[in-house]
């Protein structure tokens, strides 16, 4: 990590700060002296600390005081005050793994968290992602450009180095598992991002599927359709409860030879999101695409995102249900029906519960 040295404005505010505290009394004027110098000039012994992302600033500074890199939790917030950086601000202190030593006043501590590239640097990737999505993300942390982790994703080298990979899977989607992990900041790269998230998708999923086969082979779903199918329950819930029912649902549309007819199947196709007001249309829902599950029998060519474990386990073991259908209220539920009467009368009693809360008057302040 290179050295961190004063800057003129370190020197202006260190000297200004101390000089306002003393306007208030000789005891604050010494206490600022005291609190925002170096806990140790002598000895600088090193302190290895991390910082979780999204770390309250407050959070830091007690974590700072009680690991003895900094004296104070009140000069680091006043400090910070005076400099204008508040929660939330890009300039403000960053995540990560970070060495510090005691030797540095409490400035230099703010400047190495604020400019200073940690050791170590935790990204957390959530459940339902699309590589689409983790892409942009990297891309906006400042790792890598969008497209080279997209181009790293649908490597062919990359998934012929898994035997464990289906050789049929057109790309990593579904399988670069969703959690939070933590790289060396000089190991951040598309490659070796993409590795750590198949060892765990290897050491955490795998193993569910595997000793399923083994033991009771309750599906007759390849890995690749497994994982396909569990991104696409992923997608369709929200509650937990409703997951095994949901997956239940598909699995009966999959043996009765019924298309899927799953919405998120044709965003991820034509690459949108709906939204309440702006559901899918019906010539989108008509829209030619590998993944449209309304034109196509059976499961799309590969998974649309990265399923969380629960939704692996759902799909592993879905409910015995009779529903064929359901339809989504947009509070997280879902209103399941056995026959195409019950469900399209259930989407008209929605959608017409949408309308009048969409066409009801703003309230004036």
């Amino acid at each position: 990590m290179a050295t961190l040295m004063k800057s003129p404005r370190w020197f202006f505010y260190g000297m200004i700060l101390p000089v306002v505290l003393l306007s208030a009394g000789w005891g604050g004027g010494i206490w600022w002296l005291w609190a925002s110098a170096a806990p140790n000039d002598a000895v600088g012994s090193k302190i290895r600390l991390t910082i979780p992302d999204g770390t309250p600033m407050q959070v830091i500074g007690t974590e700072l005081e009680a690991s003895g890199v900094i004296r104070s939790s009140l000069a680091l917030r006043i400090w910070l005050q005076w400099l204008g950086l508040k929660e939330g601000n890009s300039k403000a202190l960053q995540a990560g793994t970070y060495d510090f030593t005691t030797d540095r006043p409490l400035s230099e501590i703010v400047t190495q968290m604020q400019t200073g590239q940690p050791l170590e640097t935790r990204f957390t990737i959530p459940e339902g992602w699309s590589i689409a999505q983790m892409a942009n993300y990297f891309e906006q942390q400042g790792f890598f450009p969008a497209k080279d982790f997209i181009a790293a994703a649908n490597n062919r080298n990359i998934i012929s180095e898994r035997k464990w990979l289906p050789s049929d899977t057109p790309s990593l989607e579904g399988f670069l598992f969703p959690d939070t992990y933590q790289l060396a900041q000089a190991e951040i790269k598309p490659e070796r991002v993409i590795e750590i998230m198949l060892d765990q998708f290897e050491q955490v999923a795998l193993p569910l599927y595997q000793e399923n086969q083994q033991n009771s082979g309750k599906i007759a779903l390849s890995l690749k359709d497994w994982v396909t199918l569990s991104s696409i329950v992923e997608k369709e819930s929200v509650l937990d409860q409703e997951r095994a029912v949901i997956a239940g649902v598909f699995t009966q549309r999959l043996k009765r030879n019924m298309r899927l007819e799953a919405d998120p199947t044709v965003e991820y196709g034509l690459g949108i999101k709906q939204t309440p007001e702006k559901p899918l249309t019906l010539a989108q829902v008509r829209t030619p695409s590998p993944y449209n599950t309304y034109v196509n029998q059976g499961l799309p060519p590969g998974a649309i995102a990265s399923p969380s474990l629960k939704s692996l386990k759902a799909v592993l073991e879905p409910d015995r249900t009779e529903y064929l259908f359901f339809v989504a209220r947009y509070d997280g539920s879902h209103v399941f029906s056995r026959t195409l009467s019950e469900h399209e009368k259930a989407q008209n009693e929605i959608g017409d519960r949408v309308k009048k809360q969409s066409e009801k008057p703003t309230p004036k302040n």
